[in-house]
């Protein structure tokens, strides 16, 4: 095994912009997470879909924005690897592969819900989005118990990999924990936004509701890739240059992985602000999307002014899909 060391200046720049960027972020995030949770958990009478994801999104949110002061803190002193480590270690590699994945289901679930409307009703409801984030809570935090994400014979100090080692299961990690779900949320929305602007508005209000949803929808698939797309290339750099060997080259990934996360973990503040969209138009939605049918439905179904408004698609959380 060999170890590459790391320039303390270098590591110390990266600090303070952690510092400069995580102080603002924790201080919108925690108030305005802890305003989103009330809000989505008391404030709206009805149980839906998109409900219960954005729930279990505040909640990975909010998980993640406990972790940045110690994330900071073990970076900037360098904490060895002890239980507080492992402990918070444990929290931040499960809470942000939670945040993509909710992410993604949003996007699956606004999918089926416009282009399959005659099968929504029996494809999707709370209690079934409730078990499937169940079943990815369980499955992540087990992952991250079975999973040796730092091991302490290899690496020293909390937060940080300093052997060139290369690590195939954080390999699997990346590839799966977010270009599988980049690629399906960029199909959903894609889908979804075609499907919107092929709809025949009847009047001037529900076409400006309609460019309203493809705007949201538009913003949270950029914001998704933005805030997420830098961070996992450069995992990718770190795998090649860990399997190159090329030492040289690592300090400079290590510093770009770092700025790369702090835009990533700044994703759970600009979260709050779909979360304000979501509500907002949870009020002025749930008559405009019966719809989006094709046109052998239309004429074949009469029945469906019977189908199931679509309210949660105007609640397109994700700032990501």
């Amino acid at each position: 095994m060999e170890n590459c060391t790391e320039n303390n200046a270098v590591q110390n720049g990266t600090v303070l912009f952690q510092v400069i960027v995580y102080i603002p972020v924790l201080s919108l995030g925690i108030p305005l997470n802890t305003v989103a949770f009330w809000i989505f958990c008391c404030r709206l009478k009805r149980w839906t879909e998109t409900r219960v994801y954005m729930i279990n999104l505040v909640i990975a949110d909010s998980f993640l924005l406990f972790a940045l002061p110690f994330l900071i803190y073990f970076t900037k002193y360098n904490h060895p690897i002890d239980k507080l480590c492992s402990t918070i270690q444990r929290i931040y590699f499960t809470n942000m592969p939670m945040s993509i994945l909710i992410i993604t289901l949003i996007a699956i679930d606004r999918y089926i819900a416009i282009k399959f409307p005659l099968k929504a009703k029996t494809l999707r409801s709370p209690l079934k989005s409730a078990s499937i984030c169940g079943l990815l809570w369980i499955m992540l935090i087990t992952y991250s118990y079975l999973q040796p994400n730092f091991d302490e014979e290899k690496e020293q100090f909390c937060f940080r990999k300093e052997s060139i080692d290369p690590n195939y299961l954080s390999l699997f990690s990346t590839i799966f924990g977010f270009f599988v779900p980049l690629a399906i949320v960029i199909f959903c929305s894609v889908q979804v936004v075609s499907c919107l602007k092929k709809k025949m508005a009847t009047s001037p209000h529900e076409t400006k509701l309609i460019q309203k949803a493809i705007y949201i929808v538009s913003v949270n698939l950029c914001v998704f890739i933005v805030c997420f797309a830098p961070l996992y290339i450069t995992l990718l750099l770190r795998f090649a240059v860990d399997v190159s060997g090329a030492c040289s080259l690592l300090s400079g990934v290590r510093t770009c992985i770092r700025i790369c996360a702090c835009l990533a973990n700044s994703n759970c503040c600009l979260d709050v602000f779909c979360y304000y969209f979501a509500a907002k138009e949870f009020q002025e939605f749930p008559s405009l999307f019966p719809t989006c049918i094709s046109m052998r439905s239309k004429m074949n179904h009469s029945k469906e002014s019977q189908l199931p408004t679509d309210q949660d698609m105007t609640q397109t959380r994700s700032c990501a899909p």
